[in-house]
């Protein structure tokens, strides 16, 4: 099992990026809260790691903080609940606000995650709402060490890639975009418009 990797960032493009690690390059999935902190492409960066094998496919996805993994990992536990929901959690919402939602059992927040419904939302509080204390505030980070031709388009792609259509992407993306924005900044106006 890989539990950590360390090296330089060679390729980052929503969901996927690259870590080159001595020579082999790693193909990691990533939430974008670990995206809006990652260093610039050349740059050394640490993730914490969850591997997943299933009959057809091996995947591994990377994390800056130890309660993002966490966060992933307990949320799969939920009947239903696969990596593309746990991403997308981590994705809408931070660990603390997610954990305050599931304390709280605001059912209503939970659904504006994309792919989360009513009756998953139901499961999260009910499965969740002892863990969620122990998530909360927990955010320990390992140290980290192409040039975007349009943020506003690599934002779009992102939204799409967290199950958001392409028009209603492409609208939030637009709607958030300020001069100066990078893509990262972009996501990150959009989600929290779409959750208010």
């Amino acid at each position: 099992m890989i539990g950590r990797l360390k090296g330089i960032l060679v390729h980052k493009q929503p969901p996927w990026l690259v870590v080159d690690v001595h020579g082999v390059g790693y193909e990691l999935e990533a939430p974008m809260s670990t995206f809006y902190d990652l260093p610039e492409v050349g740059r050394e960066v640490a993730l914490f790691t969850h591997y997943a094998h299933k009959e057809d496919s091996v995947s591994l996805y990377g994390f800056l903080r130890e309660s993002e993994r966490r966060l992933f990992r307990d949320v799969q536990k939920v009947s239903g609940i696969g990596a593309k929901i746990a991403l997308a959690v981590l994705s809408g919402v931070s660990v603390d606000e997610f954990a305050r939602l599931v304390q709280t059992g605001d059912v209503t927040a939970l659904t504006r995650i994309p792919g989360i419904g009513k009756k998953t939302a139901e499961r999260m509080v009910v499965e969740l709402r002892d863990r969620a204390a122990d998530l909360a505030g927990s955010g320990a980070t390992l140290p980290s060490g192409g040039i975007p031709a349009d943020p506003q388009s690599e934002a779009v792609v992102a939204l799409q890639q967290l199950g958001y259509k392409p028009a209603e992407a492409a609208r939030m993306a637009r709607d958030a975009t300020a001069a100066g924005d990078d893509a990262a900044a972009i996501i990150r106006k959009a989600l929290k418009s779409a959750l208010r």
